[in-house]
């Protein structure tokens, strides 16, 4: 998962702000239509989405609604569009924010800090006698600190966050790793290995991270 998604069709803008954003040592994505972006979007998800409203073919309203229809990730709308009912329009399908263009690049930079620290503050979710603290990566078994790697923190985030559901291997290959990662798929189930030692009371008979032979995996509480 990025940290940042921009969907721009300006090339110019969109490889400005990728830059200073870099800089910041965000990770970045970027789309130049709606199509790809919520293609992106849907592959490998995004911490945050930069969304200008003018784009090629689809606009930007209807992909902050279809964004907004299955996630809550926080989306910025940076537009030319100026008229009081774009920004309601804007407002109402779900936008955090609305910034109109030019914008100086280090109070976007501040929205954006603002953005995370406030979401990662009060993301704890707990499931069970499993907790995640999204603020500093860690994770708790009844009240106890587990050692884990990025990786098999965010692979256990994506298993809760989706309990009950079966998550393809593909889908979650592609979400952790990347398509363009170099690992191999067989990393995934070194890493849901890895995961049932941590977690499960009998590692060899896991009840949370369950395989749904031929599909994936699936959390159960």
């Amino acid at each position: 998962m990025v940290d940042i998604l921009i969907v721009e069709d300006n090339e110019e803008l969109s490889g400005l702000l990728s830059e200073f954003l870099r800089a910041e040592n965000y990770t970045v994505s970027t789309a130049a239509d709606a199509e790809k972006a919520l293609s992106l979007f849907e592959k490998y998800g995004a911490r945050l989405v930069l969304l200008d409203i003018n784009l090629p073919g689809i606009d930007g309203f209807a992909v902050c609604s279809r964004i907004r229809a299955k996630d809550n990730t926080p989306i910025i709308v940076l537009t030319a569009r100026t008229d009081k009912e774009d920004k309601l329009r804007g407002i109402l399908l779900g936008a955090d924010d609305y910034i109109e263009k030019p914008y100086d690049i280090d109070i976007l930079i501040a929205k954006i800090k603002g953005i995370f620290v406030r979401r990662l503050a009060m993301d704890r979710i707990t499931d069970g006698n499993i907790s995640l603290n999204l603020a500093d990566g860690t994770a708790e078994k009844d009240g106890v600190p587990l050692t884990m790697t990025s990786k098999e923190f965010e692979l256990l985030h994506l298993l809760i966050s989706n309990k009950g559901q079966t998550l393809g291997k593909d889908l979650i290959f592609s979400r952790i790793w990347g398509a363009d990662s170099e690992s191999e798929p067989q990393t995934l189930t070194v890493h849901i290995k890895w995961l049932r030692e941590k977690i499960e009371n009998d590692p060899k008979n896991p009840e949370r991270i369950i395989t749904v032979w031929g599909k994936g995996y699936r959390w159960e509480g």
